[in-house]
């Protein structure tokens, strides 16, 4: 199985043009958006291709295979456009037998970890840096931004499969790796 992540697009139909062509390259099982979909936020620019309505129209186009949760940019307002639940706060998921905790980072944090076990993956956007670590045993992640990245990193999105988490910008370089142990 393959997951591709997806995290702050901002209304970016632009970047969100791209990384859906990189979607049809990776081929994942299912996206995991990490919240911050349509709105820019207020301390953030305007990215290039801002258009909340054709990210949403995009989104849609893609609902049977996304699993989202809320960022703080997100309102219920967005829910009324967007045809996939992305109001939930955090995600569970079972992953090549890893549990998994996927947030938007404004609740828990990589600074601040919900309960989780030595070897859980927690799984955050928020920050627009990308993130391949361990934290007292956890796997913290984090793919960046596609749309407003931050501290001199590239546009990136990430991809889970077979016991590795990887960073990838659109040139198809990688920025940041880990390998999960058994």
């Amino acid at each position: 199985m393959k997951l591709m992540l997806i995290s702050d697009i901002h209304g970016s139909s632009a970047w969100l043009d791209r990384a859906m062509a990189k979607a049809a390259e990776e081929q994942p099982d299912q996206m995991i958006m990490l919240g911050d979909f349509l709105y820019h936020g207020p301390r953030n620019p305007l990215p290039d291709g801002y258009d909340p309505k054709r990210v949403a129209a995009m989104l849609n186009g893609h609902k049977q295979s996304i699993i989202a949760v809320r960022g703080n940019c997100d309102a219920e307002v967005d829910q009324m456009l967007l045809e996939f639940p992305m109001m939930a706060d955090y995600a569970m998921l079972y992953f090549e037998g890893r549990r998994i905790y996927v947030t938007h980072g404004h609740g828990y944090s990589i600074e601040q970890l919900p309960p989780l076990a030595p070897g859980d993956v927690f799984i955050q956007g928020h920050t627009h840096v990308p993130v391949a670590d361990r934290k007292d045993g956890i796997y913290v992640l984090n793919p960046g931004s596609i749309a407003l990245p931050k501290e001199e990193y590239p546009n990136s999105y990430g991809v889970l499969e077979a016991g590795a988490f990887i960073v990838k910008d659109f040139a198809g370089e990688t920025v940041k790796r880990i390998e999960f142990t058994p």
